[in-house]
């Protein structure tokens, strides 16, 4: 009996550089690799969308379109090239306006998409009808998303068999166009058994030959057992990666499944062990000089209590080292519990997952609740949709008194359309101020990527991508001991969950500075990397002693300083916002500590503040 076939996607080039990397790789790094995967008789991949698209412009300097034009060259023709969808959020963290969700589905079509898999956190189905509609307008295949995860234990009411039955018969009933459907679970966090049970549902409620896939990652341990259970319950297509971004955060790697299939019935992708050696190869050789985080690579124990994506995870833990702060890490993880049982229970994928994370690292940083989230409030009060259940009520009331905003059951998207910033035509004159060319795949850049969308058209972004060069063995000479001719070597260790910098030395007697020891920074950057010209270690204090009876206004928080809202002579009451820093995806007003005249300022657009850096002064 000929074995079942089983289609298999490679996530390699989306989820699992954003899994290891937080996204951050540069196409003409990568591009051999995918030449060598289509040797290997792979022809479905995942090649954009997601984290995928924001980040190029981001970090990376360079533009996802122009990207996805060359993986098509390289992947052939006829290749199902994939994107990931957040349903009305499209590759945003917000709401988008009918304009622009229709104009997404145009552009991701006319750069070499053949299937949107399109998905929304809250499971929230009346957010997936418009965005199905245009996805199917401009001719591409719609794979239409259940997402799913394991909620924190004594937590009951969604997130079982019976929840994902509701959400897909909503889905029927909406009678939402759709070629495949998925079940996806960003967080891995989902048992073998209760995977089992819903493939069956499905395959039960679904029409016969739908194809049905399911999606997983390895943070929680449990991934390949969800895969053969899967299998076993009927799935047509499952998600793999390839060394060395499989395992850890990311996906299970092609060869590990291939084993672990072994005696059974299925023909994954009809892929040949010998071939994917290769493409492995060909794809290690490509990564060799970029820093692999050490929890990228890590089963997380904590996962299964606390829901983080692994395609979220090193993003935040990258950001985490942007600003010196690595060691909250374990702390943030452990708060999110909390932060997802009185949410309502939402999916944790993004933008769901970022809210999470945002809000317990405020937790953390601020005091419970003391500062609630901007995109976590607005989803607790209904402004992204109805969370599967009602969130806790004092959270709620918190949020509302917070934000300054009512709770609502208005259609989101109804909100976006009468939000003037998020029309084509608001964009368009953005497009034109700036005097950039007035193209639609401009006008979906700003609107995706507002200031920094426009930043990277006017040629001023700047890249940031972490490779081990030259510059790792300087950095270890640097604060090695000068005066002993015992060798003291650097090393980045991970005890229990945390990251650590550690010097060891050779020989009895040598002298190592505690000091050095700490939390991990583990920031190895290429030369390519570019950072604010002026950090926060560099301002001088002498400028604030010549103001001995001035007030200081410090950040609580590091960050960079996005802008800049007051001038030094101004006269500002107290609680005025005078900065905005953005830090973890997220912008902070920094407000005056009390009514009076800013005398100082002292830093500047574009510059990285650390926490505690006096900001301004105010007589």
């Amino acid at each position: 009996m000929a074995k079942k076939f089983i289609d298999v996607m490679d996530t390699t080039f989306r989820d699992g550089f954003q899994s290891v990397f937080g996204a951050r790789v540069l196409m003409n790094d990568f591009l051999p690799a995918v030449s060598a995967a289509r040797m290997a008789g792979i022809n479905h991949f995942e090649f954009g969308g997601g984290a995928r698209f924001q980040s190029l412009y981001f970090y990376l300097n360079e533009d996802a379109f122009t990207m996805m034009d060359k993986f098509r060259e390289a992947a052939g023709a006829d290749a199902n090239l994939q994107t990931l969808a957040r349903g009305i959020n499209t590759v945003t963290l917000d709401t988008g306006s009918r304009e622009i969700i229709d104009l997404h589905a145009k552009m991701f079509k006319k750069h070499g998409t053949t299937t949107i898999r399109n998905f929304d956190a809250l499971n929230d189905v009346n957010n997936l009808r418009y965005s199905a509609k245009r996805i199917k307008k401009h001719d591409l295949k719609h794979e239409v998303v259940v997402t799913m995860m394991d909620l924190p234990p004594g937590c009951t009411g969604a997130h079982d068999v019976a929840f994902y039955e509701k959400t897909l018969r909503e889905i029927l009933d909406a009678e939402i166009p759709y070629d495949s459907v998925c079940f996806k679970d960003a967080s891995g966090t989902s048992s073998p058994q209760k995977v089992y049970e819903t493939i069956k549902m499905a395959k039960k409620l679904l029409p016969e030959n739908t194809n049905v896939r399911l999606h997983t990652h390895e943070t929680a341990g449990v991934s390949v057992a969800c895969y053969l259970a899967a299998l076993e319950a009927g799935v047509d297509g499952i998600d793999l990666a390839a060394a060395p971004v499989s395992g850890g955060t990311s996906q299970p790697d092609f060869l590990t499944m291939l084993h672990a299939v072994k005696g059974k019935n299925y023909d994954l992708g009809g892929l040949e062990i010998e071939k994917v050696l290769k493409y492995e190869d060909v794809l290690r050789d490509c990564l060799k000089d970029y820093f692999f985080p050490p929890e990228a690579t890590q089963v997380l124990p904590l996962i299964p209590f606390s829901p983080m994506p692994g395609g979220a995870l090193t993003a935040n833990t990258q950001m985490m080292r942007d600003n010196n702060i690595l060691g909250k890490f374990p702390e943030v993880i452990k708060a999110m519990q909390e932060v997802v049982e009185l949410g309502g229970y939402g999916t944790s994928v993004t933008p769901v997952s970022q809210f999470y994370f945002q809000q317990a690292f405020n937790n953390v940083m601020f005091g419970r609740w003391e500062k609630i989230v901007d995109g976590y409030g607005r989803m607790v009060l209904g402004y992204f949709g109805k969370t599967p259940v009602a969130p806790n009520a004092e959270i709620v009331k918190k949020a509302s008194q917070q934000l300054k905003l009512e709770p609502t059951t208005e259609d989101p998207i109804d909100i976006a359309d009468r939000d003037i910033t998020k029309t084509l035509l608001y964009v368009r004159q953005q497009l034109e101020k700036e005097k950039i060319p007035d193209t639609e795949e401009n006008i979906f850049i700003v609107a995706a990527c507002k200031e920094k969308g426009v930043a990277f058209l006017k040629g001023e972004a700047k890249v940031n991508v972490r490779k081990n060069t030259k510059d790792e063995a300087k950095a270890d000479k640097a604060i090695a001991p000068s005066n002993k001719t015992s060798s003291v070597s650097s090393y980045t260790v991970v005890v229990n969950g945390e990251t650590f910098n550690v010097q060891v030395a050779d020989g009895c007697d040598v002298s190592i500075d505690s000091a050095l020891i700490s939390y991990s920074n583990a920031l190895v950057e290429s030369s390519s990397v570019q950072k604010s010209e002026t950090s926060s270690s560099e301002v001088k204090k002498e400028e604030s002693d010549d103001y001995p009876n001035a007030t200081p206004l410090k950040t609580e928080l590091p960050g960079n300083v996005s802008k800049v809202f007051v001038n030094e002579g101004d006269d500002v009451k107290a609680g005025q916002a005078m900065f905005l820093l953005e830090a973890m995806k997220m912008e902070n007003e920094v407000g005056a500590p009390k009514s009076g005249k800013v005398v100082k300022i002292l830093v500047s657009q574009g510059q990285a503040a650390e926490a505690g850096t006096t900001l301004a002064l105010i007589s």
